[in-house]
């Protein structure tokens, strides 16, 4: 998290998506309900160590670890939040003074703190277990945003792999020896994933679309969506048809193999080291872009999911709900989670990161691995493409370095073109100046009128290789 979007969550203040805790030197005891609140209503974002007057009050230094530590213990504590959930915290220092920010996305459940069901409102957190209209209404949101919620009340565990479950039990606990999977038995696990769950506008209980995405024999998933597919495809020298290519339709787990799999038959894994021990780089960014198309696709549209290798990018695309149209600026974005469900699955087995932080690791090994910048791209079809080739894009080229160092002070577009020698406006302006905006690389003095006569253009601090 940037320095400029912490002070512009600051400037913008407390709000239905925003809450401030000063938490100097502990915990304020009352931020689990907030986290409870922007889980059940549309997400938020929490900064500890401001107060409600907007003022960067700062945490103490010996006091930080221990804060994470807390936090971390009593979200993952499921007598505390129910069910548990998984958060990033990260460190920014502002000012000389260090605060945490906290990123909580909207659950597609619906979460209790020490009991009780909280929501949302502008004036903050409110207490609404007692209210059965209001938790009703709650229960039905969830399951009417996230398709990933509906239950098929005549799908019986005999219709789920019970490989699979032991699969998924094995590689949670290889993640964490005293996960608590591990001594439970099926039905049991399942539940816990909040896999079986009850329809509060017909009373029916039974396993969701998730469970059975996940565990689901192949009958059974295609019973269910029978459009349901991942197609891989290898398009280098027939570019009519393609030379290689695999038709998965089948459950989550093994289709995360079969395009990992696909991913290491036609594509190089250049030797790197990483501190002292040899990594995969392809593999890490592929088992992201492997863990996005399965976590965040739109599972009841019919579009067919894809992955393409071509001779100079891999692009992959997917049905989507979008919450944000364009290319997403990965310098400064919040993550949504699109099935947090199958996210936190993934996230218990190994196969997916924290929310957001995958991103940003397949953003770096990106730049490793072919010198270029993947793009994303938020439509009703997702996309993601991966250049194979260097690319001279804003992060890679000595001519963005150069502007990154210039434009350290506010520069006018005339500034920078004359700085740079071109003639050409319109050549600088969409190929250069627009693409560097886009990315994040440059702000813009005036954001709210960006083609006023009296705009400049910046860089928060130089771009370093």
């Amino acid at each position: 998290m940037t320095e400029s979007r912490i002070k512009e969550i600051i400037k913008q203040g407390e709000g239905i998506s925003v809450e401030f805790k000063e938490s100097r030197t502990n915990l304020n005891k009352d931020i689990f309900d907030t986290v409870c609140a922007f889980l059940n209503r549309n997400g938020g974002e929490i900064l500890l160590g401001v107060n409600d007057k907007k003022e960067i009050t700062g945490i103490d230094a010996d006091a930080i670890d221990r804060i994470k530590k807390d936090l971390v213990n009593t979200l993952n504590n499921p007598q505390k939040i129910s069910p548990s959930v998984y958060l990033t915290i990260e460190e920014v220092e502002i000012e000389n003074k260090k605060i945490l920010y906290i990123y909580v996305p909207a659950s597609s459940q619906v979460h209790k703190c020490n009991g009780k069901i909280y929501d949302r409102n502008e004036d903050g957190d409110f207490n609404i277990t007692e209210n059965n209209s209001l938790v009703t209404a709650l229960y039905m949101n969830k399951q009417t945003v996230y398709t990933e919620n509906k239950i098929y009340q005549y799908c019986k565990l005999e219709d789920l792999r019970s490989d699979l479950i032991s699969r998924a039990r094995k590689l949670a606990v290889n993640q964490r020896p005293n996960h608590p999977w591990k001594d439970m038995n099926d039905m049991e696990l399942l539940k816990s994933a909040k896999l079986f769950s009850k329809d509060y506008q017909t009373n029916q209980e039974g396993f969701t679309l998730v469970a059975i995405l996940l565990f689901g024999k192949d009958e059974t998933i295609l019973s269910v969506i029978p459009h349901h597919k991942t197609d891989l495809i290898l398009r280098r020298e027939n570019l009519d048809r393609y030379d290689d290519r695999d038709d998965v339709r089948t459950n989550l787990l093994d289709s995360y193999d079969r395009i990992i799999a696909f991913m290491q038959k036609h594509l190089p894994d250049p030797f790197y080291v990483e501190g002292t021990q040899r990594i995969s780089v392809r593999d890490k960014i592929f088992r992201e872009v492997a863990s996005n198309i399965l976590i965040h696709r739109e599972y009841f549209n019919a579009f067919p999911a894809k992955i393409i290798i071509e001779k100079e990018r891999v692009y992959a695309e997917n049905s989507n709900r979008p919450h944000g149209h364009g290319i997403i600026n990965t310098a400064n974005f919040s993550p949504f989670p699109k099935n947090p469900v199958i996210a936190g699955v993934f996230k218990e087995i190994g196969f997916a990161d924290e929310l957001g932080s995958g991103i940003r690791n397949m953003m770096k090994y990106v730049e490793i691995y072919s010198k270029g910048r993947p793009q994303l791209i938020e439509e009703d079809i997702f996309k993601i493409i991966i250049p194979l080739t260097p690319q001279a894009t804003p992060q890679a080229d000595e001519r963005t370095e150069k502007i990154m160092g210039f434009c350290i002070e506010p520069k006018t577009r005339e500034e920078i073109q004359e700085y740079l020698n071109l003639k050409d406006r319109k050549y600088f302006q969409s190929e250069i100046l627009k693409p560097l905006i886009e990315n994040g690389l440059l702000k813009l003095t005036i954001p709210d009128k960006p083609k006023s006569p009296n705009q400049k253009y910046y860089s928060e601090k130089r771009w370093e290789k």
